[in-house]
């Protein structure tokens, strides 16, 4: 049994500097999973030509077998193939599937039955349409990793009490972000939605936010909301301007200081003052001259012209 162990981990080593891996490579591999020193180099090479037979580029296959060796290993007609081809059924493009096994090659190591069905079936309780399933699976493939009853329902009961407990509101989030169900509820989420209730913004003006624009829920208040909350501040902005300019765009929160918001400020600053708006002077040697009604238009002036399409066609609660 020890003599077969040791010539299956050789022709491993072998299958693997065939493959332009090196040795430092090769041994972090047999870290990560001990049982490819018992299998045999034809699994492994069936498995590594199944990966590229359904689409994924060979120069791909090293980083996605490095994340998760345990693919070589698997059984391919009963772990492999049957997940493969469920996610197809979720796909609506050709290379949706392949850049979610390239993203989280964990995702084959699961069981279709055991894991996935339940994941779908949960989300459809949800409210999330049958069509809009694959988008968020193959978005987050990652999310068929966490477990139901400790991860995902804790942040659903979390955005359900933020009062987005009807109308397949907590759905529409999902699909909008499917990342932020892999945030922590007490580490991440509940500090940033008190963050935004701090800076004014009511009840509903939070549930307008979360479904419109999720993302920023996962934001860190401290790291990431508070310098631009700071800076806005800095430049002559009352509370209640800042709030109302987060619930018109949330991102104003996390944009760039350097790169969006301050270029962006100059030019309002020096455009306003020559059409003789209201004028505030900016601290950081600009002019910010904008009228509260000029806001939703003031947001627009941030955004790509991807962004501003999303932005006419979601701002509603």
């Amino acid at each position: 049994m020890e003599i077969s162990s040791t010539h299956n981990g050789s022709s491993m080593m072998w299958f693997f500097k065939d493959r332009g891996f090196d040795d430092n490579s090769i041994n972090g591999i047999f870290r990560k999973c001990k049982r490819l020193e018992s299998v045999h180099k034809e699994r492994a090479d069936e498995n590594w030509e199944y990966l590229r037979s359904i689409g994924i580029q060979e120069r791909k296959i090293p980083s996605i077998v490095s994340k998760c060796p345990k693919i070589l290993a698997l059984d391919l007609n009963e772990k492999i193939v049957p997940m493969v081809e469920c996610l197809r059924t979720l796909g609506t493009k050709p290379h949706e599937v392949t850049s979610a096994i390239a993203k989280f090659p964990h995702i084959l190591s699961h069981s279709v039955e055991e894991k996935l069905c339940p994941l779908l079936a949960f989300f459809q309780a949800l409210g999330i349409p049958e069509k809009q399933l694959g988008k968020v699976i193959l978005l987050n493939p990652r999310l068929i990793s966490y477990s139901i009853e400790t991860k995902l329902k804790e942040t659903v009961d979390f955005l359900a009490s933020l009062g987005l407990n009807k109308d397949g509101m907590i759905g529409k989030v999902i699909v909008k972000d499917p990342f932020i169900m892999g945030y922590s509820v007490d580490k991440r989420l509940r500090p940033t939605s008190e963050f935004l209730r701090s800076i004014g913004l009511s009840e509903l003006d939070l549930q307008a936010v979360a479904v419109n624009f999720p993302a920023i829920l996962s934001r860190d208040a401290k790291k990431v909301l508070v310098p631009n909350y700071d800076f806005l501040k800095k430049c002559g902005f009352q509370d209640q301007q800042i709030s109302a300019l987060v619930v018109g765009f949330p991102p104003i929160l996390f944009k760039s200081i350097q790169n969006s918001l301050e270029p962006r400020i100059r030019y309002w600053g020096f455009l306003c003052h020559n059409i003789a708006m209201a004028t505030w002077s900016c601290e950081s040697h600009c002019h910010i001259c904008i009228g509260l009604r000029h806001i939703d238009f003031f947001a627009v002036s941030f955004m790509s012209f991807k962004e501003t399409f999303r932005y006419r066609n979601s701002v509603s609660i």
